[in-house]
């Protein structure tokens, strides 16, 4: 939902090809393709990139400011004493693969401003868009950016359940059943294009994010997610999966206005 609203929603400045009907139904698809990676089938795959999927605040927090590049932070958890695969990637996944986006839309401006084919690159760039898709819907689900993930741990003086039921039963069932595409987009914001660095902006909303994890948990205490849940919990999940659309839309939209600029330190024909 995420990825089809974000597409349907790109400015008429970006490319044509970006906002055609099998664009965006492409994008849509991909939008739980990091998913279909997570077999037992592949299971190399399946270790490496799981932990693209989440950070738990809480720890990373603790080990200190975030670097930009994703080797540099592994390095800083290893020399803590902890385990990437545990603390979580997301924010170091998700600016790589909008770094990718962007490398492909500057590839599309010189294969069109040169007159030579751009279909091959135009698959690449849809590709890319719809990737990072999930990875912004992930952000967009405040149990994607804490220890309290699936159950809280720790000191629990307000009762929140400790279960591990509480991910799936609020992103899966409850938003199949209850949250439209209508419902998220009325309260999608306008574009906002995304200023400065995209690393420093993408882990602020990942922040943002965060506040609501306490939330979500008063809302499960209250039957908040059983069958058709409430009117509140309704609206706080629709205004969740907006912001995410509004991420996905205004990081696409950045890709775009970015891959103009030239590369730093090119020489000239580079």
């Amino acid at each position: 939902m995420i990825n089809r609203l974000a597409a349907q929603s790109l400015p008429a400045d970006m490319p044509a090809f970006l906002r055609t009907p099998a664009a965006i139904d492409e994008i849509d698809y991909l939008g739980p393709e990091p998913d279909r990676w997570r077999s037992r089938a592949e299971p190399e795959l399946n270790a490496a990139q799981a932990p693209e999927h989440f950070l738990d605040l809480e720890e990373a927090d603790a080990i200190g400011p975030f670097p930009h590049k994703r080797l540099d932070w592994e390095a800083m958890v290893f020399a803590a004493g902890k385990r990437p695969e545990v603390i979580g990637l997301q924010p170091w996944e998700a600016d790589e693969v909008w770094e990718r986006l962007k490398a492909a839309m500057r590839q599309y401006r010189y294969l069109s401003a040169s007159g030579q084919d751009t279909r091959p690159v135009e698959a690449a760039v849809i590709f890319y868009a719809g990737w990072l898709g999930h990875y912004v819907a992930d952000g967009s689900q405040p149990l994607h950016v804490t220890v309290n993930y699936n159950g809280w741990v720790g000191p629990n003086p307000h009762g929140y359940t400790t279960s591990h039921q509480i991910h799936h039963q609020f992103e899966g069932p409850f938003v199949a059943d209850n949250i439209h595409p209508a419902d998220v987009q009325g309260k999608m914001a306008p574009l906002n294009p995304i200023q400065g660095d995209m690393f420093d902006a993408y882990v602020a909303y990942l922040r943002h994010s965060a506040t609501y994890v306490e939330q979500v948990y008063q809302f499960e205490k209250a039957g908040g997610f059983i069958g058709a849940g409430t009117p509140e919990s309704r609206t706080f999940t629709a205004e969740c999966l907006a912001r995410g659309a509004d991420m996905l839309r205004d990081m696409i939209y950045a890709a775009w206005i970015d891959s103009a600029q030239p590369v730093p330190g090119a020489s000239r024909g580079e």
